[in-house]
């Protein structure tokens, strides 16, 4: 048990009788736990932080890619419309 369990245990203890003092404290620690691994399964991981992090990086790289791409081209339409006249 860690300390805050301890102390909780021993103030139940007093008021409510050993036994029961820490079937309670056993309840909470339970309930505690299957919260925290609920949770656990909608939080992100700093594994899943550092994935979307690189997925962005390779998305700004694409996009450059298509911009620099469509710049040429509507240079290339410019100036083979102002050639034509």
């Amino acid at each position: 048990m860690i300390v805050s369990e301890i102390k909780l245990y021993e103030l139940l203890k007093a008021k409510l009788g050993e036994k029961e003092a820490e079937a309670f404290v056993y309840i909470l620690e339970t309930k505690v736990d299957q919260k925290f691994e609920d949770a656990k399964q909608v939080l992100a991981t700093k594994e899943d932080i550092a994935r979307l992090d690189l997925k962005i990086a390779e998305t700004k790289v694409d996009l450059i890619k298509w911009m620099v791409g469509f710049w040429i081209a509507q240079m290339a339409a410019i100036i083979g419309l102002y050639l034509n006249k």
